[in-house]
This record gives structure tokens, C-alpha cells and sequence, in this order.
């Protein structure tokens, strides 16, 4: 997969929020899975050392003054990617659940022109992942809604292992939603006839910390992003400097 790569400038966007006990293990196997990358963790406020621990592993380390959520993160992310120039980027959180030797599968459809966006879906394939009870009703949810909206089948809109060629980290430097991003992001990418595309992978069991999403805030987000979906439907977002140049 390097190979393929070629002479493409390639980043990997890695958000994270109190990782110190993952960050540098995420670091290390992006790295091992291919040196040309570029690796920038953007810390959303963090207060261990999570800033330090990417710095130590020769991260480049973009500190966020309070946490803005992953959302804002993720921004600050393509922004950075946007600014500098990058042809491809990928997303891999920084809790060690993306498995960085998965990144083939994910750049495939991009490199070879398929997609726009890849996304790494848990959900089809042979993988047996696990969640709460809670979560997998609200992923179901969300998978049909989004799959009617955007007029294809979609299995995991919630899935952050993601993919994006020029085309898309224009439009998510320019906007990108905010508290759980996902899928609002994919009814945008749709919106902006990016070609969209899922592919199975595997994920693993956070490697330390603590999910944000209790069930209670799995039911109080679930109705937000359905409200949310609703309201993207009839709203114009920003366009791409990119686009506006056409």
C-alpha cells in the first residue's frame, strides 16, 4: 500500500482527549504501517499528557485551549491538512480502537478514484464487534436514516476509521459538524456529491480511558443528531474555497 501512495503528501488526523495511556502506541503504528505519513494529533484539551506523549513519538502536536469536542477537533485537523496541502488523509482516533495495519482497506477506494470519502464500517464483513445494547439501536437508527437520505445503503455512520482524498478535506476544513460528527458529516459529504463509499474492517476495545457516551447520553445524542439530520436537510454549508473556484 506505500507503494500506491507514491508522491501523494499524506496525513494522519488523530483527535484526542486524555490518551496519554494510548496516544503513543496510535503514533507508532501509523508509522510502522508507512513512514510517509505525516501524523498530527490534535489535543482537545487535554489535562494529562497526552500533548507530550504524541510530541515525544515525533507527532506534530496541535494544542487546542479548551475542548471543543470532536467535532472542533476534527476541524482543526482538516484545516491544518488544508492549509499545508495534503492529497490524502486519513482518521484514526487516538484511543487505540482503529487499527492502523486496517489502513489499506480504507485508502483503497480513495487512491484508486472509487470514493471521495471511505469510511471503515463495523458492520459488515465477518467482524464480530461488540457494544452496548444502547448503542447498536442508536447506530441501527442512524445507519437507515442515513441511508434514506442519502439514497445509498450505509452501515456505520458512526465510525470515525475514515478516508478523504483533496475533494474532502476542502469541505471538512471549511465545515465540519460538531459534538458526535459522524453523521452529519456523511449527509454533508452527500450534499456536496463527494462520492461516498464503506468498506468492513476490524476495530479493537479502547486501550485506556473512558467513553464519553453513557446510556443516558447515548439516548440524549440520538435524538440531537436525528434533529440535527433534519435540520441539515434544509441548510447551506459552507463551501469549499476549492469549489468556489471552479
Amino acid at each position: 500500500m506505500p507503494e500506491q501512495l507514491g508522491e501523494l503528501k499524506r496525513i494522519a488526523i488523530v483527535p484526542a482527549l486524555n490518551e496519554e495511556q494510548t496516544v503513543a502506541r496510535v503514533v507508532e503504528e501509523i508509522r510502522a504501517f508507512d513512514p510517509g505519513f505525516d501524523i498530527v494529533v490534535v489535543d482537545d484539551g487535554s489535562v494529562d499528557r497526552t500533548a507530550g506523549v504524541a510530541a515525544d513519538r515525533g507527532a506534530h502536536v496541535l494544542r487546542l485551549p479548551f475542548n471543543l469536542g470532536i467535532g472542533g477537533a476534527m476541524q482543526t485537523g482538516y484545516r491544518f491538512a488544508f492549509e499545508q496541502g495534503y492529497d490524502v488523509a486519513v482518521q484514526v482516533d487516538g484511543d487505540g480502537q482503529h487499527d492502523p495495519t486496517q489502513l489499506p482497506k480504507i485508502l483503497a477506494p480513495v487512491l484508486s478514484g472509487e470514493a471521495d470519502l471511505c469510511v471503515g464500517s463495523r458492520f459488515t464483513g465477518s467482524g464480530q464487534f461488540r457494544s452496548s445494547f444502547t448503542r447498536r439501536v442508536g447506530i441501527k437508527i442512524f445507519a437507515s436514516v442515513v441511508s434514506l437520505v442519502v439514497r445509498q445503503k450505509v452501515t456505520d455512520t458512526t465510525s470515525g476509521f475514515r478516508a478523504v482524498n483533496r475533494r474532502g478535506i476542502a469541505l471538512f476544513a471549511a465545515d465540519y459538524p460538531h459534538d458526535y460528527p459522524e453523521v452529519e458529516a456523511t449527509v454533508m459529504c452527500v450534499k456536496h456529491k463527494l462520492r461516498l463509499t464503506e468498506v468492513p474492517v476490524e476495530m479493537r476495545e479502547r486501550g485506556g480511558g473512558a467513553s464519553s457516551i453513557t446510556p443516558f447520553r447515548s439516548v440524549y445524542y440520538m435524538a440531537k443528531v436525528l434533529l440535527a439530520i433534519f435540520v441539515g436537510l434544509f441548510r447551506r454549508y459552507a463551501v469549499p474555497v476549492e469549489e468556489e473556484h471552479r
